[in-house]
């Protein structure tokens, strides 16, 4: 890949998807920036500097191929898209949003001949064969990702978010945000800012699986012909730094 790049990121108005956007609009690698999803970030809540670098797209992921994804020809592929069971309103709308959306579009902006590179925020604790919904989901979904054919396929599984700015209320989650935030003393496995986060996948995206150092303590995963790298949270905090 060139030392400029392009990128895509699909979910970027979630928490994750924000913060990337905003460090994105700032970095100097990424000189064309794509902001495609089911809503698009109002201009007026971004930083003025790289907003000239942003196109928006609004998708129907139920109708991805006449998005025209393919056609930007992105470098590096960012996904953040994820939901809740209770956000969706059922295991089935659950899976379809978190699973299916995802791999139909990850498979929808691949180009054929052109390098790109595929990275994706999972969740601490991902593994197909869970018997509990969300960590299987997740875990089903890198499979399915690694299985795309993209030249590099990174996989972050971040612990508990911080700095959160959700506008609903989520007392259970403020609740584990406390656990978590004084376990993070003692830690680096249990907890992650959104902002070091975004800083993590750029500093992966750049440098790709290869060029990972050893802080990252990057580990390889998946089956022949479909692995993926693996960034646990103490990987990201640590080149995130």
């Amino acid at each position: 890949m060139s030392a400029q790049k392009t990128a895509l990121i699909l979910g970027s108005t979630g928490q994750v998807g924000g913060a990337l956007l905003k460090e994105l609009l700032a970095s100097s690698t990424f000189t064309r920036i794509g902001e495609f999803g089911r809503r698009n970030t109002p201009l007026d809540a971004l930083p003025a500097a790289g907003k000239d670098k942003l196109e928006q797209k609004v998708l129907d992921f139920e109708k991805l191929e006449a998005a025209g994804l393919r056609e930007g020809k992105w470098d590096v592929v960012f996904i953040t898209l994820g939901t809740t069971a209770k956000a969706a309103g059922s295991s089935e709308a659950f899976e379809r949003i978190d699973r299916e959306y995802v791999i139909n579009a990850a498979r929808a902006a691949k180009s054929e001949g052109h390098p790109q590179r595929l990275v994706y925020v999972s969740s601490a604790g991902a593994d197909p064969k869970s018997y509990f919904l969300y960590p299987r989901s997740k875990g089903l979904t890198e499979e399915g990702l690694a299985g795309l054919g993209y030249e590099d396929t990174i996989v972050f599984r971040p612990g508990m978010l911080a700095g959160t700015n959700r506008p609903e209320s989520r007392p259970a989650e403020r609740i584990a945000g406390v656990i978590t935030g004084f376990a993070s003393r003692f830690s680096s496995s249990v907890e992650i800012k959104i902002g070091a986060l975004a800083k993590s996948l750029i500093k992966a995206a750049e440098l790709g699986s290869a060029g990972l150092p050893a802080a990252a303590k990057a580990a390889q995963a998946g089956k022949d012909g479909a692995r993926f790298t693996v960034i646990s949270n103490a990987g990201a905090l640590a080149i995130s730094e």
